[in-house]
């Protein structure tokens, strides 16, 4: 991954943990996580270029049962976009709150993400707590249905 910075090396993940906790979302830190995500989101784009080239040229079968075979991975194909399309979001959001200076913060409780969370989940808006909260939620919600 390149830093938008040249003249300075990107910092890994070993020296962001090791940042005291006073430095939460510094300047160096919130740089490390544009770098990251801006990365993500390049790679992310090849893939879904990459998935609708491979949608424009399916060929067409004349065979039913090669026709509802290539018909469900069509289906399969493009559920797997708006997932990728639904994550490209998500990161346009994270890097939008970086611009802000609001990224890392939880939505919820306006508390630290926690930068573990924030490199196993990018674009988490939410702390682990209010995550957990919002999950039971959810769950409590679906078994009442």
């Amino acid at each position: 991954m390149t830093p938008v910075h040249p003249s300075r090396h990107a910092m890994t993940e070993d020296e962001l943990l090791r940042q005291a906790p006073a430095a939460y979302m510094n300047e160096v830190q919130q740089q490390f996580f544009r770098s990251l995500l801006l990365g993500q989101r390049v790679d992310l784009q090849q893939r879904i270029e990459q998935e609708f080239r491979a949608l424009r040229e399916q060929e067409v079968h004349s065979d039913p049962a090669d026709i509802g075979s290539a018909e469900e991975e069509r289906q399969w194909q493009l559920r797997s976009l708006e997932r990728e399309k639904k994550l490209l979001d998500k990161i346009d959001q994270a890097l939008e709150r970086l611009a802000r200076g609001d990224y890392g913060w939880c939505e919820e409780t306006g508390e630290p993400i926690g930068l573990r969370r924030l490199l196993l989940r990018p674009t988490a808006t939410l702390c682990i707590e209010a995550k957990e909260r919002q999950e039971q939620k959810e769950r409590h919600l679906r078994d009442e249905r």
